[in-house]
C-alpha cells in the first residue's frame, strides 16, 4: 500500500523505490503482486513515468487511509517503536537552506542514521502536493487547511549598507531620503514599510538600481558598496557583526510581518520522519534565533 501511494505521489516507480529503499525491479514485483491480489490494474507504466488507471484513482484514497492508519498504529506503541526511516523530501528557500539548514545536518543525520534526506532548494514556491514533499520551509503561511503550519522563527528585516557607501553618499535621515539613494532589492520586495517616530506606519515603493532574485547576492552587492539593501537578519548577520554592513536607517525600523514556517500535510498522526525533522528545526532556531542574538547592540550603537 505504501509503495503504491508513493508511486502515485511521485509519478515514477523508480523514484518511489529509491524513496523506500527498494530496487526498481523489487518495487515493480511488489506492485504486480498487489495488482494480482486485487484483480485490477492500478497504473499505466512507461519507461519514464507511472500514471493512475481509473481503478488506481478509485483505489488511491483508500490506500492512503490504510497507510495513515498503519503509521498511527505504529506511533501508538511509542516513539521508540516508530523510529524515523525512509526518505524525507524537503523544500526550502535556497539562501536560507545553505546558510542555516545544511550546516546543521551532520548533527541531525547522526541522530537519525536510518533517515535519508532529499533536499530541494529554490526561491520559487514549489507545489508541495505535486512534488510529493513531506516538509517545506516557507516565509508565508499557507491558507490551505490540508497543511499544518508550524512557526519556526521570526524573520526580522533591516536596511543595511557598507561603510564605504555611507561615507560616499551619506546616511538617509528619513524614508523619503531613499529616493536620492541607490537601493538594492531582493526579488519583488520593493515596498518597504517603516515605523515612524510616532508609531505611525510609513510605506515607500522603491525604484531599485539593482534587483536580484537571491538574497545572498544582494548582500554581496551591498557589501561591495552598490547601495542600500533591505535584508533579512538571517542573511546579513555575519556581515553586520564583522562591520562589512551597518544599519542604514536605524531611526525608522522596518515593519515585517514575515515569519519562517514549516509546512507539512495534515493528518491525525504525524509521520515519525516529519515529526523529528520539524522538532529539530524548532529546537535549532527557537523564538529568538541565534542569528538575531546581539544584533540589537549593533543597531543601538548606530543610533
Amino acid at each position: 500500500m505504501n509503495l503504491f501511494v508513493r508511486i502515485a505521489q511521485l509519478g515514477s516507480i523508480s523514484s518511489a523505490a529509491r524513496d523506500l529503499g527498494l530496487t526498481p525491479a523489487g518495487a515493480s514485483a511488489r506492485l504486480a503482486a498487489l495488482e494480482k491480489k486485487l484483480g485490477a490494474r492500478l497504473l499505466h507504466r512507461t519507461t519514464r513515468q507511472a500514471t493512475l488507471t481509473e481503478d488506481g484513482l478509485a483505489f488511491l484514497p483508500h490506500a492512503e487511509n490504510v497507510v495513515i492508519a498503519a503509521e498511527s498504529a505504529r506511533a501508538a506503541l511509542g516513539r521508540e517503536q516508530a523510529a524515523p526511516r525512509g526518505t524525507l523530501r524537503l523544500a526550502a528557500p535556497a539562501s536560507f537552506a545553505r546558510m542555516h539548514i545544511v550546516p546543521g545536518l551532520p548533527d541531525f543525520c547522526r541522530k537519525y542514521p536510518d533517515l535519508a534526506l532529499d533536499l530541494r532548494i529554490s526561491d520559487s514556491v514549489v507545489d508541495l502536493v505535486e512534488g510529493a514533499f513531506d516538509v517545506a520551509v516557507r516565509y508565508a503561511e499557507l491558507s490551505d487547511s490540508s497543511f499544518v503550519a508550524r512557526r519556526l522563527a521570526p524573520d526580522k528585516r533591516m536596511l543595511v549598507a557598507s561603510p564605504a557607501y555611507i561615507d560616499r553618499c551619506g546616511r538617509p535621515k528619513t524614508p523619503d531620503d531613499l529616493a536620492e539613494h541607490a537601493c538594492l532589492v531582493v526579488g519583488t520586495l520593493d515596498l518597504w514599510t517603516f515605523e515612524g517616530k510616532g508609531g505611525e506606519r510609513i510605506e515607500r515603493r522603491i525604484t531599485p538600481s539593482l534587483r536580484i532574485n537571491d538574497g545572498g547576492a544582494v548582500c554581496d552587492a551591498a557589501c561591495s558598496g552598490l547601495g542600500i539593501a533591505l535584508m533579512a537578519t538571517w542573511c546579513a548577520e555575519q556581515e553586520l557583526r564583522s562591520g562589512a554592513l551597518v544599519p542604514a536607517l536605524p531611526e525608522y525600523p522596518l515593519i515585517s510581518t514575515q515569519t519562517l514556517w514549516a509546512l507539512y500535510p495534515s493528518s491525525r498522526e504525524l509521520a515519525p520522519k516529519v515529526r523529528v525533522f520539524v522538532d529539530w528545526l524548532v529546537n535549532r532556531f527557537g523564538p529568538q534565533p541565534y542569528w538575531d542574538r546581539g544584533l540589537d547592540t549593533i543597531l543601538d550603537s548606530s543610533l
